[in-house]
């Protein structure tokens, strides 16, 4: 079964960072975003990129239970394991657009924003999330982020009460609006009833590199690095031998340290923080 501590060994070992030249030769990318998201399923699924269009397929589709819906999070699923989501940036410490779904701590099966073939891609009720966030300057990857949910983001309950409080708001005013899983649908804007107004939730979050800057995990001299950030119980919970292979690589770093919760910033969290550079 694959997970983080698999794929950091993986992307250490394969840390070519022309990953749009690279994906583009094997005509799986057009854009850096995809070749980013590509790089991040190959590294889990522990295949090369430079493999046959018909051993990628199989590869993923033995480690993923889903892979994923351009509009919709998360960007795939590892069988019985976490789910990912996958975002890129052109600046160092530049912010994080979500769209219309807020941060996540923990994907729920009861999400009103994911697709019915993810609930239905194994029997689930919760998943750990990783938000794995690439910065591309000259798109070319310079820092690789893998942030737990849990250490970034507050509970639902916080952004669902934003989302309730102006979606109310707009529905008590004197308009007529439809039911939406969006913010509101206006309806019959015009006198002729013929014009509607969607109205959208644009969720934007700090980069990790702003949200972790007191961890000092990075150093802008660098070539390229990767940061790894997970709860102390999450990475004791992975198997014996996958942490014992990861503590064991010379090339990477591994350090307890203490964040703040993303629910009550007074109250401090043991996490692992793992990283890598050249």
């Amino acid at each position: 079964m694959s997970n983080l501590l698999k794929a950091l060994i993986r992307a250490v070992q394969n840390e070519d960072q022309e990953l749009l030249q690279l994906y583009q030769s094997n005509n799986r990318a057009n854009a850096m975003g995809d070749a980013l998201e590509e790089y991040i399923k190959d590294i889990f699924a522990g295949i090369s990129p430079n493999n046959r269009k018909g051993e990628v397929i199989d590869s993923h589709s033995s480690v993923f239970s889903y892979l994923g819906n351009p509009n919709h999070p998360p960007d795939c699923i590892l069988r019985a394991g976490d789910a990912i989501e996958v975002k890129k940036v052109m600046g160092i410490r530049s912010g994080l657009a979500l769209n219309s779904s807020y941060p996540k701590s923990k994907l729920h099966v009861d999400d009103s924003r994911i697709t019915q073939p993810c609930r239905n891609c194994e029997k689930w009720t919760e998943k750990d999330i990783i938000y794995a966030v690439g910065c591309v300057p000259k798109n070319k990857l310079k820092i690789l982020w893998f942030v737990y949910g849990d250490c970034y983001a507050a509970r639902r309950e916080t952004y669902e009460k934003i989302h309730s409080m102006v979606k109310s708001s707009l529905a008590n005013g004197d308009i007529e609006t439809a039911e939406t899983n969006e913010l509101a649908q206006v309806r019959r804007v015009d006198p002729l009833g013929i014009t509607s107004l969607r109205v959208r939730g644009m969720w934007h979050i700090d980069n990790p590199a702003n949200v972790f800057d007191y961890l000092n995990a990075i150093n802008m001299e660098k070539e390229f690095q990767i940061v790894a950030i997970m709860q102390e119980a999450k990475y004791l919970s992975f198997p014996d031998e996958d942490r014992k292979n990861i503590e064991s690589n010379k090339s990477i770093t591994i350090r307890s340290e203490k964040i703040k919760s993303p629910d009550n910033p007074a109250k401090l969290i043991n996490i692992k923080l793992i990283t890598f550079s050249k």
